[in-house]
């Protein structure tokens, strides 16, 4: 027999990307997630493309997968879409160790993250609105 199919968790008008298991620290990566946070979809592309930080181009990826999401399998306007949510969870942790001086040693800890990101297609009205709320 099997499951009843499960009822969809974003609304229709909502896509989303997950990235696991990126190799970088949820506290690194949650800097970049927030310079994107709010913003259409073609603004957070042209930040996440002049960022220093190395990061920016794996988040670059997602939220272009979720774009691409969005309108290939929602059918929904790309130039109206705006990144609603984008949060970082944490993944696995490595523990790794380093010799240190008079036979000592300490541990070095190389964690992993999760991202998600979800956009979702705004009316015109609606999408000059946010960007006045965030210039306030």
């Amino acid at each position: 027999m099997g499951k009843p199919k499960r009822d969809r968790a974003l609304t229709d008008i909502e896509a989303k990307a997950v990235h696991r298991t990126i190799r970088v620290s949820p506290q690194k990566l949650n800097l970049v997630a927030a310079t994107i946070r709010g913003k259409k979809v073609n603004t957070a592309l042209a930040d996440l493309s002049f960022s220093r930080k190395r990061i920016a181009e794996t988040v670059r990826k997602c939220l272009l997968s979720a774009v691409a999401n969005a309108e290939n399998n929602h059918d929904l306007d790309v130039d109206s879409l705006i990144v609603v949510e984008a949060h970082v969870g944490k993944a696995l942790v490595m523990k790794r160790f380093m010799a240190r001086g008079r036979g000592k040693s300490s541990r070095i800890l190389k964690p992993f993250s999760h991202l998600t990101i979800i956009v979702r297609e705004v009316d015109e009205e609606e999408a000059s609105d946010d960007s006045v709320e965030e210039a306030a």
